[in-house]
């Protein structure tokens, strides 16, 4: 534990980290999350040629086309898959998925706040027959249960508000039901075998360091026929909504509607990055590297323990540590943001006395090591 400096019993806002406890970058959010510089200057060197321009012409429209070369690649896709873009962000897709993938009922686990909202989404549908739904206490997850009556699994690769993530593994086959997954948090950071899911959907605001309002959906052609079928049957869709015109706009190397242009250059920008770097193989190890300094540094610690007890469930990407009850986790937080070290509160709905500290590719971690001591230095100067 580093000198606290003589700042014993330091309000938050008097502590002052010393410069080797100090991250290089101190973005620690679980999203919007850290965007590399070097993204950022990139943006900036096209000038005028790129923002600002129309997205049905080609300065744009190759953006999207490598975008859905690259997912081709990194997540290694068979053939028959399909990368697809809309507007709205991953919560928005839940949406999308009510319209346009669930037949008629759809099963769900529920262990946390995002995999409870698309279960409420699926409820609240007139269309839809009640979910099946499976649920745990947070910190843990359920698994699916094969079940005749339903047409599509919905799962949670890694559930942001709680840092627990699980394998994605079909429960039968995909004629006998669609597996969606919500890879918001997950994506780019976690390994994934395609074959294992029909819908892979996410957002670029995490692991692909980008800004939010748009959600990506890999669909298998499982996926894409029940689609086509859905279409066919009469259902009313918005188009806003209806996951055909995205197909149909994405095979175009575009969005139904205008994107936003700097997300779209900044998530490519980082997909390319992984790439170079090794895929996504590299991309999930160093994001488990840095969660393990984290799980680590909380096993070993007098006040710090791991939220999720099971090392097997914990997310390689965003970890959750409990504080004991003496341990003020919101004075940590405070003094933490007072010296640039941002967005490691726990998620507000969990109500739990933690940090929650996301890890996704962009965070190198070397900041995650000098996090751990900073944070011992503002327990010990609050004490």
């Amino acid at each position: 534990m580093g000198d606290s400096g003589g700042h014993m019993n330091a309000s938050p806002a008097d502590i002052t980290l010393p410069a080797d406890l100090r991250p290089t970058d101190g973005r620690f959010g679980s999203g919007p999350s850290k965007v590399r510089a070097e993204a950022l200057a990139a943006l900036v060197a096209t000038g005028p040629t790129y923002l600002g321009t129309s997205h049905r012409q080609s300065p744009v429209r190759s953006v999207v086309g490598r975008l859905r070369a690259g997912m081709a690649d990194l997540f290694a896709l068979p053939d028959g898959y399909e990368v697809v873009f809309g507007n709205g962000g991953a919560a928005y897709f839940w949406d999308v998925a009510v319209s346009s993938l669930i037949r008629r009922r759809s099963q769900h686990l529920n262990f946390g706040n995002f995999s409870e909202s698309f279960t409420m989404a699926v409820a609240n549908a007139p269309h839809l027959d009640a979910p099946d739904v499976i649920e745990s206490p947070a910190g843990t997850h359920p698994e699916t249960t094969p079940n005749p009556d339903v047409d599509a699994y919905a799962i949670t690769q890694n559930e942001t508000s709680t840092g627990v993530a699980m394998d994605v593994r079909r429960p039968v086959p995909a004629e006998e039901g669609l597996v969606l997954v919500d890879a918001t948090s997950a994506a780019g950071g976690m390994l994934v075998d395609p074959t294992q899911f029909d819908v892979y959907y996410f957002s670029p605001q995490k692991g692909f360091g980008a800004d939010g309002g748009l959600w990506i959906a890999i669909c298998s052609p499982a996926a894409l026929a029940r689609v086509a079928e859905i279409k066919a049957g009469g259902r009313w869709i918005p188009e806003s909504l209806s996951l055909a015109t995205a197909v149909d706009n994405a095979r175009l190397d575009q969005t139904y509607n205008t994107p936003g242009l700097a997300t779209l250059f900044l998530m490519n920008d980082q997909l390319e990055w992984i790439l170079a770097n090794g895929g996504l193989a590299w991309a999930a190890a160093r994001s488990a590297t840095s969660t393990g300094i984290l799980y680590d540094w909380a096993e070993a610690s007098a006040f710090a323990t791991p939220f999720v007890a099971n090392p097997a469930d914990r997310s390689p990407v965003v970890a959750t540590i409990d504080f004991d009850a003496a341990v003020d986790a919101t004075a940590v937080n405070k003094a933490l943001r007072a010296n640039g070290i941002v967005d490691t509160e726990p998620y507000r709905r969990l109500g739990r006395n933690q940090l929650r500290v996301a890890v996704y590719p962009s965070v190198d971690p070397d900041d995650v090591t000098r996090l751990t001591g900073a944070i011992d230095y503002v327990v010990a100067a609050l004490s």
